[in-house]
């Protein structure tokens, strides 16, 4: 019998719900992030401050970098990555919000998968 071949790829998916407290701070630090990117062509340059300056989940986006949260982790590197940000009407009560709902996969006897024991 042969051993089914594992994937080195791994797929991990993060959601965030971040509550913005100081939009004048995200957007200077977004600022500030952009200035410091020296590889970035002028006319890029000009359309990131205004995006940034416009709208805080833009900003969010150029201060959250996927690569960031994985490149000091041993035996990875990041083959790719993309995220988004935008507002959101966040309610912690809705069953909506409920972040656990896609971790708790059960199978057809109502334990849990994956469970053993």
């Amino acid at each position: 019998m042969s051993t089914p071949e594992t994937s080195r790829f791994v797929r991990l998916r993060v959601e965030l719900v971040l509550e913005v407290d100081d939009q004048d701070a995200v957007t200077k630090a977004a600022l500030r992030r952009i200035a410091d990117d020296t590889t970035m062509p002028a006319d890029e340059r000009t359309h990131a401050e205004a995006a940034v300056t416009e709208d805080t989940a833009e900003a969010l986006a150029y201060l959250v970098d996927p690569f960031d949260l994985v490149s000091e982790v041993p035996g990875v590197d990041l083959a790719q990555a993309s995220w988004s940000s935008e507002h959101v009407e966040y309610d912690p009560d809705s069953p909506e919000w409920d972040l656990d709902e896609d971790d708790v996969d059960e199978d057809f006897d109502g334990e849990e998968a994956g469970r053993v024991g």
